[in-house]
């Protein structure tokens, strides 16, 4: 084992031949009974040993690090070979590869763990053969229900990309938020719009709001166990990361965005969204949307443009990749709210997405915290406001629960939001670390 007693003492090697242990000659013995003998020797062991090919010691393996994106516990492992010289870690552990010469077992320790003595841990390729055994018997819940997302004024404020019709679509709760505007603070926040449901009379007239760009089954054939990381600072003067806000519907990712942007506005930005419908008297290309014609916006769909969008009414409405290029242009931070499977598509090395999962506490203190709360609902824009039912409050827990079982090694940072301004301390403190200080980040993001 790499760091343990025979690896520190620099004294035997791999290849090397075994000829006696404590002057008891062990050439015709069984590996099993050299075990015995051993075991059973007291204080120092004598072994002769014909050493095999010297390995050049000038070559130096380059340290590898890799990020757990899966729990491990040794003990109850029944495949592992020794379950006392395994290695238990947690999802985000961040472990120091000591040796990948055994294609099942690799040896690994926790990085800047002190401690020099390597541990066993599953491999990359035997742990994916065995989590992809797991899901041929046992399939994840539907994420169907759960990618339900409200709808802001008269767009979708994002639309996801699952393959459901509208009328697999359940009457779905809405985060309370403000009027289009806030100019309260001197500036204009596009993006922020009345939230309203949408009627099952809206449903029987709309068939095609969700647009198939690609299946659960997608998703589902992702294993995740490890990823080679490397750690990165952001330099002076480059560009910011772009900051990821999942969870579930109601959980307060517009209130979390909007205090960011009320605290620093010179710092923090969003994206300005995409449609096809006719501009308003109010309105200004540019500012509440861009507005372009539906033949374009098609167009942008098929070249892949954009990271979500939808159809309401006959008109499109949709985040393109090119907007977020345009506010991290600007040296601004990027706060974009988005369905967990898009993630994936925005980790590339020229977004560097730091990804929040924003969290709800328990029910009992949803019931608390969110009593006097009003969430918009109605037929039509102007909507109506009422309280969070009890039905609410189970979907916003359980949706929360299907996102980090199925895309929880893709979060960085989970908040609760159980209260609002600590939640948003928190997010704040989470995202000046992400700008000063060391994270683990793909290897590829570096490299590219």
């Amino acid at each position: 084992m790499r760091g343990g007693a025979a690896d520190r003492s620099g004294l035997i090697h791999v290849g090397d031949e075994l000829k006696e242990v404590n002057g008891i000659p062990v050439d015709d013995k069984k590996p099993e009974e050299i075990i015995r003998i051993l075991a059973q020797s007291q204080g120092a062991i004598t072994f002769k040993v014909v050493p095999g090919l010297k390995e050049d010691a000038t070559t130096k393996e380059p340290k590898v690090y890799m990020k757990a994106l899966f729990d491990y516990d040794p003990m109850d492992d029944k495949a592992i070979p020794c379950k006392e010289a395994g290695l238990a870690f947690k999802k985000g552990d961040i472990l120091q590869i000591m040796s990948q010469d055994d294609a099942t077992w690799w040896q690994a320790k926790h990085e800047g763990d002190a401690n020099p003595r390597a541990g066993l841990i599953p491999s990359k390729q035997f742990q994916e053969r065995r989590f992809a055994l797991r899901r041929s018997v046992t399939t994840l819940p539907s994420l169907r229900s759960s990618t339900r997302r409200a709808f802001t004024g008269d767009a979708p404020q994002t639309c996801t990309t699952d393959c459901v019709s509208l009328d697999d679509v359940e009457i779905e709760f809405a985060e309370e938020i403000e009027e289009d505007a806030d100019y309260s603070s001197g500036f204009h926040l596009a993006g922020f719009r009345r939230s309203f449901r949408l009627s099952r009379k809206d449903k029987k007239t709309n068939k095609s709001m969700y647009e198939c760009k690609k299946s659960e089954l997608y998703d589902m054939a992702d294993v995740p166990t490890y990823e080679e990381v490397t750690a990165y600072r952001r330099q002076s003067g480059a560009k910011h990361r772009l900051v990821v806000l999942v969870g579930p519907t109601g959980i307060g990712m517009n209130e979390l965005k909007r205090k960011l942007l009320i605290s620093d506005p010179q710092h923090f930005s969003v994206t300005i969204p995409h449609t096809t419908r006719a501009k308003k008297n109010q309105e200004n290309d540019g500012v509440e949307y861009h507005f372009i014609a539906k033949h374009l916006f098609e167009t942008d769909i098929h070249n892949n443009k954009f990271i979500e969008y939808g159809e309401y009414k006959g008109n499109y409405y949709g985040t393109s990749l090119d907007s977020v290029r345009s506010v991290l242009s600007k040296h601004k931070v990027c706060l974009l709210d988005v369905q967990p499977h898009t993630i994936k598509h925005l980790r590339t090395a020229e977004f560097k997405p730091f990804v929040v999962f924003v969290k709800p506490p328990s029910i009992e203190r949803l019931r608390e915290t969110r009593k006097n709360a009003k969430i918009i609902s109605g037929k039509d824009d102007k909507g109506t406001a009422k309280p969070f039912t009890e039905d609410d409050f189970q979907e916003m827990v359980r949706t929360a629960q299907i996102m980090e079982t199925q895309y929880g090694h893709l979060f960085e940072k989970v908040i609760v939001n159980d209260d609002l301004s600590t939640a948003f301390s928190e997010l704040r403190l989470a995202l000046k670390k992400v700008e000063t200080e060391n994270h683990w980040v793909p290897v590829s993001w570096t490299h590219s």
